[in-house]
């Protein structure tokens, strides 16, 4: 190859075309929500643990106040869209196992938009109002955060939308008592137990965090419980909804096998 040629010379990625595409089951409204979710649990992880790193490895524990106002308000954006996006997910489940003939009228590609986009400005509303709210009052006292990151209690936020989830599960239970067979109701249990599983961990240390008396905060344990829902959960919630969802082994199994033989 001529040498002075190399100031035009060009190489091209291959990157990853040789992948093959997702399983089309994969393409439902469920995994429309999943993806959104996971997105907004790598923004939510993100939020906390990179500070928390820092103040481990680091003699330098200090945050600015509008550091803190900005992690406060980013915390609260996004765990309040958590918040709302899993009660849309419940609905979802909702209606696949009690309006199984009309799922795929309501639970559109629009309404689906809706939900998400919807899920998102309502946390927005909810962090600017209470980020606005806390850092209006005066800071006059002892600087010291007993805590790994900014935090206040986001309480409406999560009974409002735990409502809704709880409303939508119960009426999920109700219709599946009601009118399947008890294969039917295994098979129905199976599509939501994921999704019950995150709920109880985020809304169960969340609750158990904030849904007590104030006399109790500023223990160690509120820590752990405040870990627990802000870097263990994100973390574990792609391995609940996928090594229990058969759909998707199978079609990580199947995409592994067409990466091998191609």
């Amino acid at each position: 190859m001529d040498k002075g040629n190399r100031t035009t010379m060009e190489f091209i990625f291959i990157s990853f075309s040789n992948v093959p595409e997702l399983h089309s089951n994969l393409h439902t409204p469920m995994y429309f929500f999943l993806a959104n979710f996971s997105f907004l649990e790598e923004c939510y992880i993100s939020t906390i643990t990179p500070n928390m790193l820092k103040n481990l490895l680091s003699d330098d524990k200090t945050i600015t106040f509008y550091g803190c106002a900005v992690q406060m308000y980013c915390f609260l954006l996004l765990g309040s869209t958590e918040c709302y996006l899993l009660a849309a997910m419940a609905y979802d489940r909702y209606n696949a196992i009690c309006h199984p003939l009309l799922y795929n009228v309501i639970m559109s590609r629009n309404a689906c938009v809706k939900l998400i986009v919807n899920s998102w400005l309502i946390g927005l509303m909810a962090a600017i109002i209470q980020t606005s709210l806390t850092f209006s009052l005066p800071f006059c006292g002892p600087n010291k955060i007993n805590h790994f990151y900014c935090d206040i209690p986001p309480v409406m936020a999560l009974a409002c939308a735990f409502l809704l989830t709880i409303v939508s599960y119960t009426r999920i239970i109700w219709t599946i008592i009601k009118y399947h067979s008890t294969a039917g109701i295994k098979k129905a249990f199976s599509t939501c137990t994921s999704h019950l599983i995150v709920v109880t961990i985020f809304y169960g240390s969340a609750s158990t965090m904030y849904l007590r008396p104030k006399s109790t905060y500023g223990t160690d344990m509120d820590k752990f419980i405040s870990l627990m829902y802000t870097v263990i959960a994100p973390l574990l919630n792609p391995f609940i909804y996928s090594l229990r969802n058969n759909e998707v082994k199978y079609a990580a199994r199947k995409m592994m096998h067409d990466i091998k033989i191609g």
